[in-house]
């Protein structure tokens, strides 16, 4: 007599057969679907930008007749492109040109009319370019937003001078950054292409409180034209400037070649410029640092006459000092006084201007300065070890790099510096190799200087930093101690 199946036996065997061809059908589907996600990939990098543009707006054409809602992205995320790519078409440029129409624009945004003709690498507003980014992304700014630049020239004349146009004198900021919209209206107009400024120049009063004391014991007298009046009031020009850097000639000031500039910024910025790597044809890049504000006291043509004497003052933001009067180090008296020197040399009949630069801690940043505080104020603080405390924790004692400083010298037509009002070394040799002459160096005065500060300003003597009075050794540093934390008299 034959066997039997068991009861519900071919009914299991069906069930699995069927569960084994939806998994047989997933795995075709989620095979397909990668084939068509890397087709879509590659049509995306290599079709061309403009290309793909075109079929992603045809395809979410909506099927009514009621308005698209505009989407503060585009359809397609575009994570790099090449040269000589189909749809990308830069516009010229030829950095150091002394035709403007012929050097060209900056052209950086990446919005749909622009991002084909993009010369330049980046974004436009430094470390602001991510508040942007937010404002788009929340649908409080429409990405194709146009500014409207009436009435925003220039508050004050300036240039063009010979260096402008020198490929080796400026090659970290735009010298045209100020009139950009103006200069290339043409092609904003004709071509549809987003072009900034980033160079802004203004006037305005500063009023500090410490000038007040200035007036009052005799060291400033209001004369109503720079010093408005006996509380210390003065008139001031402003010129904020964004960094633009022409990758070639950054490279050749740093002593290194291109192609490792470029590496190490992609890779040091977590990957986030591949353009870096894949348009070497684009020369330039907007970075995501902060940039510089020149304070001009008196005439600003009188800047860069050879004629007048100029006072100057390169201060590097110490935001703890400057603003909120922090007494380890003497970068706020530093400050008052460079003001209050450049403002007396303007009334004298020259100039005087103060460049201040956002590098804070050392461009270190302020959680790091804020370590080495916490390092020093934990252990002995000595003048002796105050270099060292910051190598520990940084791995380099300063990141500031002064070598793109003289960039804004030129750009203000300054070619010599009658009274230079810093003790840096590394300031002075980088503005001296940059064929600038420094013919007086002004330290702070020793009245100025905050008591526990001491330990910065003699390590930084000892390391280098100019000074009329003694350099201490070694074991005189040993005994330069600053405050403790619980030290309230001191």
């Amino acid at each position: 007599m034959a066997s039997s199946a068991p009861p519900g036996a071919d009914a299991a065997a069906i069930l699995n057969e069927i569960l084994s061809s939806l998994k047989s059908i997933k795995q075709d589907h989620t095979q397909l679907s990668s084939a068509v996600d890397a087709i879509n990939g590659r049509v995306n990098m290599l079709a061309g930008i403009k290309q793909v543009q075109d079929v992603a707006s045809a395809a979410t054409k909506p099927v009514n007749n009621a308005p698209p809602r505009r989407t503060s992205t585009s359809s397609k995320i575009i994570l790099t492109s090449y040269p000589g790519q189909a749809g990308v078409d830069p516009l010229p440029m030829d950095w150091g040109n002394k035709d403007p129409n012929l050097r060209g624009p900056v052209v950086v945004a990446r919005n749909q009319s622009t991002i084909r003709r993009r010369n330049a690498i980046g974004a436009h507003g430094g470390s602001y370019a991510i508040y942007h980014a937010l404002a788009v992304a929340s649908k409080n700014l429409d990405v194709d937003h146009k500014p409207d630049f009436t009435n925003t020239e220039p508050a004050a004349d300036i240039g063009p001078f010979p260096q402008w146009s020198d490929p080796k004198k400026i090659v970290a900021m735009d010298p045209l950054g100020h009139l950009a919209p103006w200069l290339f209206k043409d092609i904003i107009r004709d071509e549809n292409v987003e072009i900034r400024p980033t160079i802004a120049v203004t006037r305005a009063h500063m009023k500090l409180p410490e000038l007040e004391e200035s007036v009052r014991k005799g060291r400033l007298v209001p004369d109503g034209k720079i010093c408005l009046n006996e509380s210390g009031e003065l008139a001031v020009t402003k010129f904020a400037v964004e960094p633009v850097w022409y990758l070639p000639g950054v490279a050749e000031r740093f002593g290194i070649d291109e192609g490792s500039l470029r590496r190490s910024l992609f890779e040091n910025t977590g990957g986030s410029y591949p353009e870096l790597i894949t348009r070497s044809d684009i020369k330039l890049f907007l970075p995501p640092i902060g940039g510089l504000t020149v304070y001009c006291f008196g005439d600003p043509a009188k800047m860069s006459d050879p004629n007048v004497r100029l006072a100057l003052r390169v201060h590097d933001e110490c935001n703890g000092s400057d603003v909120f009067g922090s007494d380890i180090c003497t970068c706020r008296p530093y400050l008052i006084f460079g003001v209050e020197e450049a403002v007396k040399e303007a009334q004298k009949g020259g100039s005087g201007v103060v460049i201040y630069f956002r590098k804070e801690g050392r461009a270190l940043g302020e959680v790091t300065k804020y370590l080495v505080y916490n390092a020093r104020k934990r252990g002995t603080d000595k003048a002796s070890e105050y270099v060292l405390r910051t190598e520990n924790i940084a791995g380099v004692k300063d990141m500031r790099f002064q070598a793109l400083m003289p960039d804004i010298l030129h750009w203000l037509g300054i070619t010599k510096i009658d009274r230079m009002l810093s003790m840096s070394n590394m300031k002075h040799d980088a503005i001296v190799e940059q064929g600038i002459p420094i013919h007086e160096r002004v330290p702070i005065p020793d009245e100025m200087i905050p008591e526990d500060s001491r330990v910065e300003i003699d390590a930084k003597i000892h390391a280098g930093y100019f000074t009329t009075g003694k350099i201490m050794t070694m074991d005189e540093l040993s005994n330069v101690r600053g405050r403790a934390w619980e030290d309230v008299d001191h």
